[in-house]
């Protein structure tokens, strides 16, 4: 998907029309959460990706609270709840972003993926912690429909062939 700034049903149109076929929606979804309808009955609700920064929060009913501004800033929300009401509202896919994990090369945080997981059933992208091809397993084994790293390919920790050697050992199906 492509995202950043995305805020209105123009600016996904305009990304479709210039070849995206999937849009994340994050702020703009907490500041006004009736957009995520209106981009789903324009588009159709495959279009719609929730990109969810999430991180362990004391306090929310699950442990994990909603976070804009690259996790700096407290949503005041659950992350599963949230999850879940954007589903109802119209969201295909979740991008899961965990700000604890992310950067740090220690794995996915494995009881998010599980509570998101058991919370709704689109597909569920984790995000955030990855250093060994292990970890992906492990995330996929968690619940994860797909797997998203970055740093550990853009600084040559991984290849992406390592990483899908160990998928498909595990018994995933990979593309």
């Amino acid at each position: 998907p492509v995202g950043g700034g995305v805020r209105t049903v123009d600016d996904v149109d305009a990304l479709l029309r210039h070849g995206a076929d999937k849009v994340s929606i994050n702020t703009a979804a907490i500041a006004d959460p009736s957009v995520i309808g209106t981009i789903a009955d324009r588009f159709g609700n495959q279009v719609v990706t929730l990109s969810l920064d999430a991180r362990r929060e004391v306090g929310q009913p699950s442990g994990f609270g909603v976070t804009t501004h690259g996790g700096s800033r407290a949503a005041g929300l659950d992350a599963v709840e949230w999850a879940r009401r954007a589903v109802d509202l119209g969201v295909g896919e979740i991008l899961l972003n965990s700000m604890d994990a992310d950067g740090t090369t220690a794995g996915f945080d494995l009881e998010m993926i599980e509570a998101l997981r058991d919370a709704v059933d689109v597909p569920l992208v984790a995000s955030g912690g990855a250093g060994t091809p292990d970890h992906f397993v492990q995330a996929a084994r968690a619940g994860a429909d797909a797997v998203l790293a970055a740093s550990v390919f853009h600084y040559g920790r991984l290849t992406i062939a390592e990483v899908k050697d160990a998928l498909r050992a595990a018994g995933f199906e990979v593309r």
